[in-house]
């Protein structure tokens, strides 16, 4: 099988190593379950019943009916392809015929029978349809469950999975429609609605799926600027799905959703962008501070026209101001002297000033008398 890497490349993977993924492979002609296997080891067992009946115990013919049934069960689950059976149970015949002539004719039925019934009984499970070939013609589509094939004829190209995939694909070093290179990664989801033409018109659908997505990514980071696709990652999956639904749905596959997962810029850039984002917020602050000040400045000059005419009140707003400055600063207040000779305050802070008492509880001493000016002599 063709596995999808991190990066969104593919990396090829020993068929040995994953024997379910070998046998949902095109190449494997049947699949080798575990059911398959005690079937095989059921009929050898068989055999050997039925030999020991009729003949006498032979210790040889109980090693080679059990070992047999073990070794060909091992090797049939690897190698499930119907030149393996044709081969394997030549030699396995031949070697009994040999040991236990020429009381073989047991063993040589049942290992025919063994090895042409076992593989021919499959099973599909819930979430998947297999594509039969006979004489490598297109025969039909078996539904979940059991089903049997005809030994050597049938072939069982391929069992699909038709629930939903998740696949991810990322786009590498791409450049936007403004020159930045970015590195973007994505999901999609998909699945196949029609297994027969998904195997019969595609050769590896996966690979096909994958790449036509990674394709379609890098046309749209292209036709369209960074600050758009850090923005509109919605809408960019839409269209990514869209272009990709329109080329997979004649493969008999459907594309659901593309979602954009990450989007990486080069770092000088992201801390020029982070400069620039700082930049504009102290703009904007600056700019909603001296709106405040144009505000401020129109209320208070509403403000003087309700003054201008209107003493008292003037007086009562600049004795509040100073009480207001008394309480929450201390007891020392600076102000214009035009102000103190405008609004009367002369006489408030001179009381203030009077009412103030020297530290252990007496009364401020009064300023000293000036000095007597001395006339200079002649």
């Amino acid at each position: 099988m063709i596995a999808p890497t991190k990066s969104g490349g593919s990396a090829a993977k020993l068929p040995g190593l994953s024997l379910d993924k070998f046998a949902t492979s095109m190449r494997a002609d049947f699949r080798f379950a575990p059911l398959n296997v005690l079937l095989l080891i059921a009929l050898f067992v068989i055999g050997l019943v039925v030999h020991l009946i009729m003949n006498s115990f032979d210790y040889y013919a109980v090693v080679l009916f059990l070992g047999s049934a073990l070794v060909l069960g091992g090797v049939l689950r690897v190698a499930q392809i119907w030149e393996a059976v044709v081969i394997l149970g030549t030699a396995n015949g031949l070697i009994g015929y040999l040991v236990l002539r020429p009381n073989s004719e047991i063993l040589l039925v049942t290992i025919a029978a063994a090895l042409l019934i076992a593989p021919s009984i499959q099973i599909a499970y819930q979430w998947e349809r297999a594509v039969l070939l006979r004489f490598g013609k297109f025969r039909g589509l078996r539904e979940s469950g059991l089903f049997a094939i005809v030994p050597v004829i049938d072939k069982v190209a391929q069992f699909v999975d038709q629930r939903i995939r998740v696949t991810d694909f990322s786009a590498e070093t791409t450049l936007t429609a403004d020159t930045v290179p970015v590195n973007v990664d994505a999901i999609a989801f998909w699945m196949v609605w029609d297994a027969q033409k998904a195997v019969l018109e595609v050769e590896k659908f996966e690979d096909a799926v994958i790449l036509s997505a990674q394709t379609a990514l890098r046309n749209a980071i292209g036709q369209n600027e960074l600050s758009t696709l850090l923005s509109e990652r919605d809408r960019l999956g839409t269209e990514i799905q869209k272009l990709l639904h329109e080329k997979t749905s004649a493969w008999g596959i459907t594309t659901q959703d593309v979602e954009i997962r990450d989007i990486i810029i080069p770092k000088g850039l992201e801390d020029a962008m982070s400069r620039q984002a700082q930049a504009e917020r102290e703009r904007q602050s600056r700019i909603i501070l001296g709106t405040a000040e144009t505000e401020i400045a129109e209320k208070f000059s509403k403000a003087s026209d309700h003054y201008q005419d209107n003493p008292v009140a003037l007086h009562l707003r600049a004795m509040n101001m100073v009480y207001e400055g008394l309480r929450q600063k201390g007891s020392m207040i600076i102000v214009p002297s035009s102000a103190v000779e405008s609004m009367g305050l002369g006489a408030l802070g001179g009381l203030t000033a009077f009412g103030r008492q020297a530290p252990g509880g007496a009364q401020a001493p009064a300023d000293p008398p000036e000095d007597d000016p001395v006339e200079p002599s002649a």
